[in-house]
């Protein structure tokens, strides 16, 4: 029997959209769930996709749409206000067996954006380390080689294929040596950055490098005072808490450096 609280109509070819009413919860929670995934299951009788769009600070339209059995999609943004989109597909393994469970946690517990660098030195002697550093094209600052780890992408893997994409360089990751937390900063969100021994090279793998032209203009060995000067205040002290850790003088997980 229909719940006059909870409704769906086609919106395009093959996808239907789920809509409720304010007072859909006065009966529980557990009554609320149950009303949407029977209101959702009688619209996938004739559609192929259902759909919800629940706003972003409506976090008991959320909870429901998601123990109802509908998956996490993203955000769709709006000038009315932004909404979270959640939906199931016909042939979605049920919810009850469990890889459909495992799907359903899977598309809402949060996800992380990972970061992979190496540390790479220059072997020869001196009152200081030299670490090769990058002079990026989308910002002024120098950073270590690396970049974002892809989607089931192994991290060590990620790091080496970064520097032969990007420096032409070919150099398998060592052990990690440093987990460094960044902060959301500057419209980006929070990430870990993970660090891994590149090893002690001579001087001139520098001279080695063909920078990637869209994403790296140069790549040099720099002292620690030079990398003060040329990168962020985070970026030089991930560097040194790097190799504090290297050195077993410093802890092998960092926030910002700290």
């Amino acid at each position: 029997m229909s719940d006059p609280s909870v409704s769906h109509s086609t919106v395009d070819d093959g996808t239907a959209r789920l809509t409720w009413t304010s007072d859909l919860t006065d009966r529980g929670w557990r009554s609320a769930v149950d009303i949407v995934r029977r209101q959702a299951a009688a619209a996938l009788v004739d559609h192929d996709r259902v759909e919800v769009k629940v706003a972003t600070d409506d976090e008991e339209g959320q909870r429901i749409a998601t123990w109802a059995g509908l998956q996490r999609e993203g955000v769709q943004r709006g000038r009315t206000g932004d909404v979270v989109v959640y939906a199931r597909l016909a042939d979605d393994v049920p919810v009850h067996e469990p890889a459909g469970f495992r799907s359903l946690l899977n598309a809402f517990l949060p996800r992380k954006r990972g970061i992979a660098q190496m540390l790479v030195r220059d072997d020869t002697p001196g009152p200081e380390p030299r670490v090769l550093m990058c002079n990026l094209t989308y910002k002024s600052d120098w950073d270590l080689p690396g970049g974002v780890v892809e989607v089931g992408e192994s991290p060590r893997l990620a790091v080496s294929r970064e520097l032969e994409e990007e420096l032409q360089l070919r150099i398998t990751a060592g052990g990690l040596v440093l987990t460094d937390w960044m902060p959301p900063w500057g419209g980006w969100d929070d990430a870990l950055c993970l660090v891994f021994d590149g090893g002690a090279h001579p001087e001139a793998l520098a001279d080695q490098v063909v920078p990637q032209a869209r994403e790296i203009i140069a790549a040099q060995f720099l002292t620690l005072s030079e990398i003060d000067e040329r990168a962020t205040d985070f970026t030089a002290r991930r560097v040194r808490a790097a190799l504090a850790s290297l050195a077993g003088t410093g802890p092998s997980y960092t926030e910002s450096g700290r």
